[in-house]
């Protein structure tokens, strides 16, 4: 898992004596543990919505398809496009209401909270943020290869992961231009790859 020397989630502690018990968003049940591609996080068993925690999304989404590590895509960015769901679903952890945001600028709408930073995902929807990010990726190999290439290069200095995660989403964005050079380039692909014959 990748929450290592982490108390068990259900319930999580807050403060030494604060216990919270969260809730569903929508069935208002008590949500409950279970691992979704290497990345414990909760979920109702009632409407099979999903609650990541902070980052859990973006190392489920990792695990998923290690193809998809270098592009991720920040919800909290711009803070003018929440449009707040008052009374309708509150945080499972902090019992705010949460944020609707689009994820990126697909037309999913994803929950989340700005105290906690959690997201809260309706049934379905990682399967669709998965679908929207392959296809983000071919339009970002094909299109923003070398800006795509040199911001990963610049995050193994400064970007926000660990310089483990950086180096490796810099070699998977660099792994593209083989694939970038066949389909933009495919008479100078295969002048190169007759050389090595």
């Amino acid at each position: 898992m990748k929450k290592e020397n982490q108390e068990k989630k259900s319930p999580k502690t807050l403060s030494s004596n604060i216990l919270v018990n969260k809730k569903c968003p929508i069935c208002k049940i008590s949500l409950e543990s279970a691992i979704l591609c290497n990345t414990e996080i909760d979920y109702c068993p009632r409407c099979f919505g999903l609650w990541f925690e902070e980052d859990e999304l973006r190392w489920a989404k990792d695990e998923k398809d290690k193809d998809l590590n270098w592009l991720d895509i920040d919800l909290w960015k711009d803070s003018k496009k929440f449009k707040v769901s008052y009374g309708i679903r509150l945080c499972p952890s902090c019992r705010l209401p949460l944020y609707e945001v689009y994820y990126g600028d697909s037309k999913i709408i994803v929950d989340v909270c700005n105290i906690c930073k959690g997201v809260w995902l309706d049934r379905g929807e990682f399967k669709k943020i998965i679908d929207y990010l392959k296809e983000k990726q071919k339009y970002e190999i094909l299109n923003n290869y070398s800006e795509n290439l040199l911001k990963q290069g610049i995050e193994i200095f400064l970007g926000p992961d660990s310089l483990k995660e950086e180096i490796s989403d810099f070699l998977t964005v660099l792994k593209f231009l083989k694939y970038n050079l066949i389909i933009k380039h495919p008479t100078i692909s295969k002048i190169i790859s007759e050389l090595f014959r």
